[in-house]
């Protein structure tokens, strides 16, 4: 039992023989294009290729092939081919006035014990200091990147 089946319209298989045509999409529509002329059931296909055939002349996988599928029942024709947006929303752990803090730190003295401050100690420090709840240094690292400032005069004397 074939679980998902697509048929195209006259319009929608127009316009995949016109993308497929034409070398000016990403590799991906192209290929999922090809996925659903191969695939198309409708009344307007004059020969219908299997899944098998498709995964060898085209080598991908039949996995492939049965998500592009489940993309064109469940949620259309334009996200079959131009896959959708991600909508997931990251929040800010920092702000200016916390980048602005931690950067006056990388600046001052590091602490005893050591010649310079890592990024490690950084990320400790501003915990201890209260400044964000929890960092890592990764995170730290991004930050001080994004600044132009120069420490290599001081360090030179």
């Amino acid at each position: 039992m074939k679980k998902y089946i697509v048929a195209l319209s006259e319009e929608e298989r127009n316009t995949l023989i016109e993308l497929t045509s034409k070398g000016k999409q990403r590799s991906q529509k192209i290929l999922d294009a090809l996925i659903l002329l191969g695939c198309d059931e409708g009344d307007f296909q004059t020969k219908r290729s299997t899944n098998e055939e498709m995964a060898r002349v085209l080598n991908i996988s039949m996995r492939k092939i049965d998500r592009v599928k489940k993309r064109f029942i469940e949620q259309g024709f334009d996200v079959a081919l131009n896959r959708r947006k991600r909508n997931r929303i990251y929040t800010k752990k920092t702000d200016g006035e916390f980048e602005a803090h931690l950067i006056a730190l990388s600046c001052s003295e590091p602490p005893e014990g050591f010649a310079r401050w890592s990024l490690r100690l950084l990320a400790d420090k501003v915990v201890e200091l209260n400044y964000v709840d929890s960092i890592s240094h990764e995170t730290v690292r991004r930050i001080l990147k994004k600044t132009k400032s120069n420490r290599g005069n001081a360090m030179n004397g």
